[in-house]
């Protein structure tokens, strides 16, 4: 069972491994996001002003994380961990965290977009022009994205975490996992591109347009009639290296943090047990 001292692993491990991937990587984002901007890549401000919306992410990187984090686990740990949990979790966890991540994207993505449009410029753009709902538009597609995603990502990474472990006969180091994460967050990084476009098309369009009703698959159709495969992958070489990278990072420090945590929360319970008497069971 998920006690408390996992539950605050989880939020803790799992806020401050999004923040380092999003503040570190933030340019790669923002290039992937001006690719697949339906305007092109040099209107959409090119490589000017690569982190611009970086305080959006800022701010909704940590309960983005933590969020997603504390699901993935308690999931995992309900359905008893096997490749079918991992998928079933990593998916109601990507959907749980879409409450947070979804406003963060469009403010982000409007202000990546639109380079000479501050974090705040876009939050009340937004707010005025589409009221609280606004925030939401993309949310269906940004679920649409991260299922799949989770569905290839997560058993991919505990499967070669698993492998390899099996092969050194110990558990992975925080360093291997990090290497397990890139590797499975590189490959579903590729496969879910055509998604990620159609979700970026859908926050940034204009309200009231077809596009901006937020129907993913009218929206892959369009962009494969006007620009063919390549436009269904615009920006894939940012994206795999983004969360790559990202996968190195996040998936290693979440396991280097939840270790260092949990270390933290034995001997503060050891103590605890010492200074009333208890014997450590």
């Amino acid at each position: 069972m998920e006690t408390a001292g996992d539950f605050v692993v989880s939020l803790l491990a799992g806020g401050l491994s999004g923040v380092c991937v999003d503040l570190t990587l933030f340019p790669l984002d923002t290039l992937k996001t001006r690719l697949q901007s339906a305007s092109g890549f040099l209107a959409a401000g090119g490589f000017r002003g690569v982190y611009s919306g970086i305080l959006s992410a800022a701010v909704g990187s940590f309960p983005t994380g933590a969020v997603f984090f504390i699901t993935y686990e308690m999931t995992k740990t309900m359905l008893r961990s096997s490749p079918p949990a991992h998928m079933i979790a990593a998916s109601v966890g990507e959907v749980v965290a879409c409450v947070v991540k979804v406003p963060v994207e469009v403010v982000k993505q409007r202000a990546q977009a639109c380079c000479e449009m501050s974090t705040r410029q876009a939050f009340v753009f937004t707010l005025q022009q589409e009221g609280i709902l606004g925030f939401y538009r993309g949310f269906k597609s940004t679920a649409a994205r991260e299922v799949p995603f989770s569905l290839v990502q997560f058993p991919l990474w505990e499967f070669l975490k698993k492998y390899w472990s099996g092969k050194q006969g110990r558990a992975v180091d925080p360093w291997q996992g990090a290497v397990c994460g890139a590797l499975s967050g590189g490959f579903a990084a590729a496969l879910t591109t055509p998604l990620d476009v159609a979700k970026t098309r859908i926050m940034l369009a204009e309200a009231q347009s077809d596009t901006a009703v937020g129907n993913v698959l009218p929206v892959i159709v369009n962009v494969y009639k006007t620009q063919g495969v390549p436009g269904l992958f615009a920006g894939i070489l940012p994206r795999v290296l983004w969360i790559g990278v990202g996968g190195f990072i996040f998936l290693g420090s979440y396991q280097k943090l939840g270790q260092l945590l949990q270390i933290h929360t034995s001997r503060h319970r050891a103590s605890t047990n010492l200074s009333t008497g208890i014997s450590p069971q």
